[in-house]
């Protein structure tokens, strides 16, 4: 019996170590050392770290019982990917999904990164961008002044932070998770005008930097979502491996 779960998110992480607790062998693949990091060790589990091509994760995937798809909900090519492999192996796949945050009608929601810097671009103030350091580029429009940006404290991060021209003062390198405070402090701190976000949901703080906005008069500039139609909460597919590999 073998389990694939491709994980990038705290259900993910959280997912691995109960299964394992049931005494199912999960072989887990993250993508970055960082995500190695955050997965940990513990008995009955094998992590696998770095990006693979569907051909790779056909390597890993082929022969498995079940994969499960624990990545962002906002890793759409990743995804994809993982869907295509399990066809191709013939290997049930099941996707993890997060619940989506309520939106307030008084935030502005945009597609993507460069929808949310063309709103940017014509409005004034200081911004804070928390959705990584991935889509920095989409931001070159935008004077690199007004820009503060919060990442991983990697050093592709801050790579991607030089390239793309942030001030080093306005770079804040920092892990979360974030309270509520913390991201008040900071929007004080820097003067922030504007707070562009991914709905990451509760487990990714959506609710915490929300509440911070709403504190200090800040826009909440929402990066929507992409959609997904099928998917599986924590619990349920839980209880489905339960039910079907320790009765074996």
């Amino acid at each position: 019996m073998k389990i694939v779960l491709y994980s990038g998110t705290t259900e993910g992480r959280l997912l691995s170590h109960r299964l394992a607790e049931l005494g199912l062998k999960i072989t887990v693949c993250v993508a970055t050392e960082y995500g190695r990091e955050e997965q940990g060790t513990a008995p009955n589990i094998t992590v696998q770290c770095g990006y693979q091509t569907v051909a790779e994760m056909c390597d890993t995937i082929c022969g498995a019982d079940l994969c499960i798809d624990a990545t962002h909900p906002y890793a759409e090519k990743v995804t994809a990917n993982i869907r295509a492999a399990c066809r191709q192996c013939a290997v049930p796949y099941r996707r993890l999904l997060r619940p989506k945050s309520q939106t307030d009608a008084a935030n502005v929601v945009v597609s993507d990164a460069s929808d949310a810097a063309a709103y940017l671009a014509a409005q004034e103030g200081n911004i804070l961008l928390t959705t990584g350091a991935k889509e920095l580029a989409a931001y070159k429009c935008i004077a690199p002044e007004r820009l503060f940006v919060r990442v991983l404290p990697m050093h592709a991060s801050l790579t991607a932070c030089e390239q793309a021209g942030i001030p080093r003062r306005h770079i804040i390198a920092v892990q979360g998770p974030f309270s509520a405070a913390f991201n008040e402090m900071l929007l004080r701190e820097y003067n922030i005008r504007y707070l562009v976000t991914k709905d990451g949901g509760t487990v990714g703080g959506f609710e915490q930097k929300r509440e911070a906005a709403q504190r200090t008069g800040a826009q909440l500039i929402v990066i929507a979502r992409p959609e997904e139609q099928d998917g599986c909460s924590m619990d349920q597919i839980f209880e489905e491996c339960k039910e079907t590999f320790t009765c074996r």
